[in-house]
């Protein structure tokens, strides 16, 4: 923990040294204090629980600690921020658009004239580029999730090169769901390493119940999610838990094989995974399994190539011309199935959105089309447009009968 905090104050711009007015200053602020005022950043010294007059006291012997005046605030109840504001104020970065300005202000004449000046229409944003380009700018989210003790904080230090996250061979050490941003192959990542999550009825302690909470929430606001399971331990029924929570969220799902170099068997331990995801989690047929070791770092670099590609495949649009080509096709190799004593006739196919992949599919008697054929057409457009392993969200219409009058009542129908 000492190190991690070390490494913070070597890449901050500027520290905070909290104190507890109503305690006053103990000898530890004293020793703490001693440490930042020989480090090369600004520090600003905050008093914190200065609500009413109980830390008056504690406020005026900060001044002891040589720091400058203390910014009294009160965190739970929100006061005193303003004051807190005023002190940051000269220490934060010139805003970029100020900068901006500022740089043109500089620049010649000519900069302003017409024909002279730079299209920033694609600068910020890469609004009007199309969604490919557009989802290549944004911040891709990457949670990494799993049970208690498989390796997440050893994986994304791994991925990181630094040992960013605290780890070690207790459980539980990791309690937030702590994002680190990171830069790979130029394109700007948000990863995400979250607290280990055990079954419901073997979550005891309040600690426990939160830390899942918040590993939750992080699925649901991440794009990829690597699933990180003891390949010594095999493919778990948890894991299999946590995958479906993933798959029904509708996130891009990888999984992540962690310790392989401790497999006896590589070759059974693998069957054994890939016969579980078919069997378990059929709804995700090619999930990509990345065998890898976070520890020594072997195979490791294979994990960042699947989730770019599982990314890039979460976000893709197909064409509707393409979808109802592909369409008739799949017809013609396995027509639809008879409703009473009449073929289903699918008319219509196109994607109304990405992230994740969603089809609505317009069709006659729609409500008597089998769960099967939908299995089949989702599984055929997984294998035709490069969505394995991702979750397809496939809708049924049925379309408007131009023989119908619209003023005539459903049980004219």
């Amino acid at each position: 923990m000492r190190t991690q905090t070390e490494m913070a104050l070597a890449e901050a711009d500027a520290a905070l040294m909290l104190i507890d007015a109503r305690a006053g200053i103990t000898p530890l602020d004293a020793a703490f204090a001693d440490v930042l005022r020989r480090g090369a950043i600004p520090v600003i010294l905050v008093a914190n629980k200065c609500e009413g007059r109980s830390g008056e006291a504690g406020l005026l012997e900060a001044y002891a600690l040589g720091l400058g005046d203390p910014a009294p605030i009160s965190a739970e109840h929100g006061e005193g921020l303003g004051h807190l504001f005023e002190a940051l104020a000269p220490l934060m970065p010139e805003p970029a658009e100020k900068r901006r300005r500022r740089t043109r202000r500089r620049g010649s004449e000519d900069y302003h004239d017409i024909g002279g000046g730079r299209d920033d229409s694609d600068e910020s944003t890469g609004r009007g580029t199309g969604e490919a380009a557009d989802h290549d700018q944004r911040p891709m989210r990457l949670a990494v999730v799993g049970r208690p003790n498989v390796g997440k904080s050893t994986l994304i230090n791994r991925l990181l090169g630094v040992e960013r996250l605290l780890t070690g061979p207790e459980a539980g050490i990791t309690r937030d769901a702590i994002a680190v941003a990171w830069t790979h192959a130029g394109r700007t990542i948000e990863l995400v390493d979250t607290a280990g999550l055990r079954r419901k009825a073997n979550v005891t302690g309040r600690l426990e119940a939160l830390a899942g909470a918040d590993a939750r929430r992080a699925v649901r606001f991440a794009h990829v999610v690597v699933v990180t399971l003891d390949a010594t331990a095999g493919l778990e029924k948890q894991d299999l838990t946590i995958a479906r929570m993933v798959v029904e969220e509708g996130r891009a799902l990888i999984i992540a094989a962690n310790k392989w170099d401790l497999v006896a068997d590589p070759g059974a331990a693998l069957r054994a995974i890939d016969e579980r995801l078919e069997t378990s989690l059929p709804q995700v047929r090619g999930v990509p399994v990345v065998r890898l070791s976070a520890l020594t770092g072997r195979r490791a670099d294979r994990l960042m190539p699947a989730v770019l590609a599982a990314y890039d495949g979460w976000n893709r649009r197909i064409p509707t011309p393409r979808l109802n080509r592909w369409l008739e096709e799949i017809q013609q190799r396995h027509q639809p199935p008879l409703a009473d004593g009449q073929r289903i006739r699918l008319r219509y196919l196109t994607q109304v959105k990405a992230r994740p992949p969603t089809f609505v599919l317009f069709a006659s008697r729609i409500r008597s089309l089998p769960e099967a054929y939908q299995r089949y057409l989702i599984n055929g457009l997984r294998d035709a447009f490069g969505f394995a392993g991702l979750p397809i969200r496939l809708h049924l219409r049925t379309g408007k009968n131009p023989y119908v009058a619209p003023n005539r009542g459903r049980g004219d129908r």
